[in-house]
């Protein structure tokens, strides 16, 4: 299927605004690690000034990333988006790999960590919501167990009653995603104005020389690193990045329901700019707050990386930790909303292309992929039961999230396919010279330079650093070529899948 065909019956309902839009961008970007990451980030570069590199570089990626990705958005406004770019720039394989991933570990995996970040908060209000409050106490599984703890089974239930309202229609998914992404940028906004006006670190207000001297600080290059000098900080700046980079992944969730925007051409480019110059500058402004409020040595030894509960411990020593888990809830919540209405639409794309299950490709009578969001939200659940299994020293079994060890396995593998989103735009450019663009990269070619470039130099410093664990990720993501394989020699292809429309990247009718 190119990209001047459009979907038939049955038609998803171009009913999310520019607002709509932009706050699927806000949400789904916003979820715990704002509130957590800048703790191993701390510990990892030593020093505040490159605390806050390491948080701009990663703003560097997400704001150039979007700018590409805005072109090609604008350009092909379908549903599944990224999966679409993928498959129409590289071939139908990368594009099911991606679609594979992203069911197999990535949307998924996101969707039950962030659901969990939620039940872990919520903890701290109702102490009875805790990882070792078991309904099911862990069944071992070799080096894996699978429990029912109320933890898990408070994320399973916020997974599963989003699944159900995005299953009532677009217009009370975006309902929810908007008031409650408007009220969690309302409350980060406030946790950085506390930070920023009553700020109690003396050190940080008058930029000391620790500031950027890591080895002031009693900071020393880390075990894990191989190499000195100014290549081993280098190396250590790229692993720093990991956190943030991620706390500001999932801004291409806003191409998945591309299909269902209105004036894609104009809403998607600003949707995406907006959105992530947002966040960006929001995350920027919450680790200065943190470090005007808290020492470097506050930030890294916060008590479970909850730097975010610690800043306004600080300023409201009485109720600062109920505020703030107050705060995360609502952001989790608004997180796991965006996610699980924008994921189903890439399973639904690969369905109309016969590469899923039939029936995944269809809409209910409120015209939404109701079939993909409730196989999502049953993977999504599933994915909160496995638990990893370490034993201590004393023999004692400690228990982690298998969700966790998945999402770290993919890291390099989702960064790649962020690269071959962003160079999609090359790709394009040269296939498609002639096709309208409603909007057009703005610095293009320097922009994906930027981008393919340093987002490559992390993928190699990761897989340096960590080769089994990249390794693992992209076998898991490989795993997709066999399905694929199997899928197109005996899939059927959905027999209302497409009409011809004669101009490339025009809406679907």
């Amino acid at each position: 299927m190119s990209v001047g065909q459009t979907e038939a019956s049955p038609k998803l309902e171009r009913g999310l605004s520019g607002v709509d839009a932009t706050m699927i961008v806000v949400g789904s970007m916003i979820g715990s690690g704002i509130f957590i990451t800048s703790a191993d980030a701390a510990r990892l570069v030593g020093a505040p000034g490159w605390l806050m590199v390491v948080w701009a570089l990663a703003g560097l990626l997400t704001i150039t990333g979007a700018l590409c990705a805005a072109e090609v958005a604008a350009m092909i406004p379908r549903a599944g988006g990224q999966y679409i770019f993928l498959r129409e720039a590289y071939g139908r394989p990368i594009g099911f790999v991606f679609g594979w991933s992203t069911f197999l570990v990535v949307q998924t995996g996101t969707i039950a960590a962030v659901s969990v970040a939620f039940a872990k908060f919520l903890g701290v209000l109702v102490p009875w919501v805790s990882a070792s409050e078991y309904l099911i106490r862990p069944i071992h599984l070799g080096g894996y167990a699978v429990s029912v703890s109320s933890q898990q089974l408070v994320a399973i239930a916020l997974i599963v009653g989003l699944t159900w309202v995005n299953t009532r229609g677009l217009r009370l998914g975006k309902l929810i995603q908007n008031s409650f992404t408007f009220t969690k940028t309302a409350a980060l906004i406030g946790l950085i104005l506390v930070g920023l006006i009553h700020a109690k670190n003396p050190l940080a207000a008058a930029w000391s020389a620790s500031w950027w001297n890591s080895s002031a600080n009693g900071w020393t290059l880390g075990a894990g690193i191989p190499v000195v000098g100014a290549l081993g900080f280098a190396m250590v700046l790229g692993k720093a990045m990991v956190g943030p980079l991620f706390s500001q992944t999932a801004w291409n969730s806003v191409t998945f329901t591309g299909g269902e925007v209105r004036d894609p051409g104009k809403t998607l480019p600003r949707a995406l700019l907006i959105g992530c110059g947002t966040v960006v500058l929001l995350y920027l402004l919450a680790n200065a707050g943190y470090l005007l409020t808290l020492p470097l040595e506050a930030i890294q030894g916060a008590s479970n990386d909850r730097v975010g509960t610690a800043t306004m411990q600080a300023l409201f020593p009485s109720f600062g930790a109920t505020l703030m888990a107050s705060a995360i809830l609502i952001s989790t919540f608004g997180c796991v909303n965006g996610l699980i209405l924008s994921g189903a639409r890439v399973y639904y794309a690969m369905s109309r292309d016969g590469l899923f299950f039939r029936q995944v490709g269809t809409t209910n009578s409120r015209q939404v992929p109701a079939v993909a969001l409730i196989a999502q939200g049953i993977w999504a659940a599933l994915l909160t039961l496995p638990v990893t299994v370490k034993l201590d020293g004393t023999g004692v079994a400690k228990y982690g999230n298998l969700y966790g060890q998945l999402l770290d396995y993919i890291i390099p593998v989702d960064l790649l396919f962020y690269i071959l989103m962003v160079g999609s735009v090359v790709v394009f450019r040269k296939k498609w010279p002639a096709t309208d663009r409603p909007y057009r990269t703005f610095g293009y070619p320097v922009t994906p330079v930027i981008y393919i470039a340093l987002a490559t130099l992390l993928i190699l410093n990761f897989v340096y650093l960590s080769p089994e664990v990249s390794g693992i990720g992209f076998l898991i993501a490989l795993t997709g070529l066999p399905v694929y394989l199997a899928w197109s020699r005996f899939g059927r292809r959905a027999e209302t899948e497409v009409e011809t429309d004669p101009t490339p990247g025009t809406a679907p009718r």
